[in-house]
C-alpha cells in the first residue's frame, strides 16, 4: 500500500466535494490538524481513518481509497452513486405533520435545561 497515494486519493476527495481540509476533518469527526498533516505528507491515514473516509462518503470505494482500483465517485450497474454533498448530521427527524408538537426541551451541558412549549 502506497501512503503518498492514499493521501493524493484523500486530497482528491475533499476536491470533488469542495470541502476546505477543517470541513473535511469535521465531517469525518478527526482532528483538523490530522487532515493538515497527511495531505502534506507527514502522517499516515488510519485504520480508523479510512474507514471514517469510507463510512461518511458512501461513494467512496475502499479500493480505490487504498489500493486506486475502481472508480470516484464509486459506479454501480445502473451508474454512479449519487454523490454526498451534505455534511452527516446526528439531528432527529422532525415530526410527522399529523403529529402536534407539545412541548421543546433544550438541555445544555452545563447540566440547564429550557423548556417551551407552542402556543395553540
Amino acid at each position: 500500500m502506497d501512503t503518498e497515494k492514499i493521501n493524493l486519493r484523500i486530497a482528491q476527495i475533499v476536491t470533488h466535494y469542495e470541502l476546505s481540509a477543517s470541513a473535511f476533518a469535521d465531517s469525518i469527526q478527526v482532528q483538523r490538524s490530522s487532515i493538515s498533516h497527511l495531505l502534506k505528507g507527514r502522517n499516515k491515514p488510519s485504520l480508523d481513518f479510512v474507514t471514517k473516509v469510507v463510512h461518511t462518503y458512501p461513494e467512496v470505494d475502499l479500493y480505490w481509497l487504498l489500493f486506486g482500483e475502481g472508480d470516484f465517485p464509486k459506479k454501480t450497474s445502473e451508474g454512479t452513486l449519487p454523490t454526498n454533498t451534505s455534511k452527516p448530521t446526528t439531528k432527529t427527524p422532525l415530526p410527522t405533520p399529523e403529529k402536534e408538537i407539545e412541548k421543546v426541551l433544550l438541555f445544555y451541558k452545563d447540566g440547564t435545561f429550557s423548556s417551551y412549549t407552542p402556543e395553540s
